[in-house]
This record gives C-alpha cells, sequence and structure tokens, in this order.
C-alpha cells in the first residue's frame, strides 16, 4: 500500500503542477488576448479618426471646387450679358444711323414685315 499511496501522491503532485502551469498558460493566453484587444482597439480608433479626417478634407476641396465651379459660371455669364447688352447697343445704335441716313426705305420695310407678319398671322 505504500507504494501505492507514494504514486498516487507523485500522481497528485505531477497533476497538480500541470494543473498549475496550464493555470499560468491559461492566464498567460487571456492576457495576450487582452493585450491583443487592446491593440485592435487603438488600431480600429486611429483608422475611423483618419477615415474622419480624410472625409472631412474631401468634403472640404469638393466643397471649394464647386464653389470655383459656381464663381467661374458667374464671371462668364456676367460676361456674357456684358457682351449681349453691348451687341444689343450696337444694333439699336446702328438701327438709329440706318433710319436718320433713310428714312423713307425704313417705313417701307416697316410695312412691308407688317404686311408679312399679318398675312402669316391669318393662316
Amino acid at each position: 500500500m505504500s507504494s501505492t499511496d507514494g504514486e498516487f501522491g507523485m500522481r497528485n503532485l505531477a497533476d497538480k503542477a500541470t494543473y498549475e502551469r496550464l493555470e499560468k498558460d491559461v492566464a498567460a493566453v487571456k492576457n495576450d488576448i487582452s493585450a491583443l484587444t487592446d491593440q485592435i482597439t487603438d488600431a480600429l480608433n486611429a483608422f475611423a479618426g483618419t477615415a474622419g479626417k480624410q472625409a472631412r478634407r474631401g468634403y472640404k476641396q469638393a466643397r471649394a471646387n464647386v464653389d470655383s465651379a459656381m464663381s467661374d459660371v458667374q464671371d462668364r455669364g456676367s460676361a456674357a450679358l456684358d457682351a449681349a447688352q453691348d451687341a444689343a447697343s450696337s444694333l439699336e445704335e446702328t438701327l438709329e444711323d440706318v433710319i436718320q441716313q433713310r428714312p423713307l426705305a425704313t417705313v417701307g420695310l416697316a410695312i412691308g414685315l407688317g404686311f408679312l407678319i399679318g398675312v402669316t398671322w391669318r393662316r
């Protein structure tokens, strides 16, 4: 019996040492997982912050591009309006000159145009 008790005692000591070693290994794995979780969380937070900054930067750039395009369109529209006003003014001056130089031809032309418009509207 004593040899059986000795073997049982040795087995208990071996099992206890194995259990303690496994317990330490499990604790180490838990600590590693916890540290890895913290690192992943930090990396995701950094990525989210960077992505947010890039999105804001992209939005600001797009808005600046739109503002610039609108400014260009306004400038072009203003230039076109000025050109149209100049052309109308020039046409008005030309018509005034023609009317003053040839008043009878102008009256005849006006009567002819009025007649053509009247005939066209009757149909």
